[in-house]
């Protein structure tokens, strides 16, 4: 199965680019992992936030077909432990959908459009992260699932 990450806009710090790219890494051992990065226009901090999110909807729509499962990445999403996260990802992996792609919007969450066009919303904590470093917190804990669906150590050493 591919695994697919879609975010907007790039990352500018280096030191959470090397951590992506480490993390990134790592999961590729055990499956085809990729970051699709959505442009971010500049233009959009002018709009209001319901704008702004119809303006990445566009984007983002057009990324999810409908043989994908896909799940956003969002604060009123269902809360997992690792255990959990790993269950879910073991049960979707072995379904029939050949891609599985997560999706990291804005900081004003999605359109209704892309609401209903998603499988789940999965919420990686109560607390907010900066579209930057959620990356790097995903690709932790979707390396730490791969381990726990493997049995490895990396969970409990």
């Amino acid at each position: 199965m591919k695994i697919k990450l879609l975010v907007i806009g790039k990352t500018d710090k280096g030191y959470l680019e090397d951590g992506v790219n480490e993390y990134l890494g790592r999961i590729n051992n055990y499956t085809g992992t990729e970051i699709i990065v959505a442009p971010h226009k500049k233009q959009w901090s002018k709009l209001s936030a319901n704008a702004r999110k119809e303006k990445e909807a566009e984007i983002i729509l057009k990324h999810i077909k409908q043989s994908d499962y896909c799940i956003l990445l969002d604060e009123k999403g269902k809360r997992l432990t690792s255990e959990g996260f790993a269950s879910l990802l073991e049960k979707i992996i072995s379904g029939p959908c050949n891609k599985l792609l997560f999706v990291a919007g804005g900081p004003w969450g999605f359109s209704q459009s892309v609401y209903a066009s998603a499988n789940m919303k999965l919420s990686l904590s109560p607390m907010t992260f900066s579209h930057q470093l959620i990356r790097l917190v995903f690709l932790e804990q979707l390396y730490r699932a791969m381990t726990i669906i493997r049995g490895e150590p990396y969970h409990n050493p």
